[in-house]
């Protein structure tokens, strides 16, 4: 059975998305408000959040920031009864999987969540070695997660793991983005590639002590993981 945590303030909606949820054999945990939602998200696992963008205590916005921060990978949905473009670019900078306007069908929810989990459980192409693989500076280890850089270890997701990996073994090549998508996630919808942006974005950050390394994006085409100086 897959589980949802769902978010929503409007006890009538909230109790019907619930409801609907449970009817196509979803396990629903219903949360009234941002904090309540934090609470039970910490205490309990989950396949998919849906978050209602509108919320007292903590807004949707600010509680996947949150949820992003305990676990990088989990999918998660807005639901907002506003059309306005600045918030569904917001929410997509941070990741979201989808973002839903009010009023909506619940078939159409149901459709999209039970996508996006059969999306995120599709096995990576990627392939690992046990070994640890020296990137300019730095050392990865993908058995243990890890980015070392002299004493300063970087903890990593299992798929930033798989999108280091993959990056290294087509170094100094310009990669077709769907390729990565394709590679990395098992899909190359639209909503993956704004996840992989935001991806790209934590793996500048981690290797900016190496100038040797650059993840550069050519736009309207792809990715290059330039490397200028490698041991193997």
């Amino acid at each position: 059975m897959k589980t949802v945590l769902l978010a929503e303030d409007d006890i009538d909606f909230g109790n019907i998305l619930k409801q609907y949820l449970s009817l196509y054999e979803f396990k629903v945990t219903w949360a009234k408000d941002g904090e309540e939602a934090l609470e039970v998200f910490h205490k309990n696992e989950f396949d998919i959040c849906v978050f209602d963008v509108m919320m007292p205590k903590l807004d949707g916005f600010s509680l996947a920031e949150k949820v992003i921060e305990q676990d990088p990978e989990m999918p998660f949905v807005f639901l907002t009864a506003r059309s306005q473009k600045e918030d569904k670019i917001k929410g997509l900078k941070l990741g979201a999987d989808d973002y839903i306007i009010k009023p909506f069908e619940a078939e159409e929810l149901i459709l999209r969540l039970q996508n996006i989990i059969k999306r995120t459980r599709k096995k990576s192409t990627v392939y690992f070695s046990k070994s640890n693989i020296t990137i300019g500076q730095y050392q990865f280890s993908q058995e243990k997660l890890e980015l070392k850089n002299k004493e300063a270890v970087q903890r990593l997701t299992e798929k930033e793991a798989q999108l280091i990996q993959f990056l290294f073994q087509h170094k100094n090549q310009l990669l077709k983005r769907d390729k990565i998508l394709q590679a990395v996630w098992g899909t190359d919808d639209f909503f993956t590639g704004r996840s992989m942006d935001v991806f790209i974005s934590r793996l500048r950050k981690y290797f900016k002590e190496d100038s040797s390394i650059k993840i550069e994006s050519i736009r309207g085409v792809g990715l290059e993981f330039k490397l200028t100086s490698t041991k193997e």
